[in-house]
């Protein structure tokens, strides 16, 4: 398969790559990908192996390696090898006074004729309260779970 992207590596981006891996403290799939620039630098200094070669060498396949190429067109020499940072936000469900209310809410004892509150209820009670339009017993458990409130007394680490 012919190599429609090319990787030519500066001197800096070579001593980057190398100080990089060398300091060994990153991901594995983030090193992996500065081994594969290295192996693929068809410039003065590099040793050009083609895909087959470095798919072979590093356990990857071809398309990976030709992936990680395109990427490097595309993002340089960081962007390639650093995490792409998501593309979604996600905006929060409760703010916090909300957040509040509800550990608050937590805290408080159980309703009659229950031991002890459950998200459901507590995500009923929110908005029975008009603390909220409506809301999920999911986020009523992560919310819980962020602000280390349990539920039971047990600790939760």
């Amino acid at each position: 398969m012919p190599k429609t992207h090319r990787v030519e590596l500066t001197n800096d981006d070579r001593r980057w790559l190398f100080e990089f891996i060398g300091r060994g403290e990153a991901p594995v799939r983030e090193q992996t990908r500065a081994r594969v620039l290295l192996k693929a630098d068809e410039g003065p200094e590099g040793p050009a192996w083609s895909d087959d070669w470095i798919a072979e060498a590093l356990e990857l396949s071809t398309g990976g390696v030709a992936g990680i190429r395109r990427r490097f067109s595309k993002r340089g020499v960081k962007g390639t090898v650093k995490r792409k940072a998501p593309d979604r936000e996600y905006e929060t469900k409760l703010d916090g006074e909300q957040e509040a209310e509800l550990i608050r809410l937590a805290c408080s004892e159980a309703p009659e004729g229950r031991s002890q509150w459950s998200l459901r209820l507590l995500a009923d009670q929110m908005v029975e309260l008009d603390v909220v339009e409506d809301l999920s017993h999911e986020t009523v458990r992560q919310t819980l779970k962020k602000t280390d409130s349990s539920l039971t007394g047990v600790a939760n680490g």
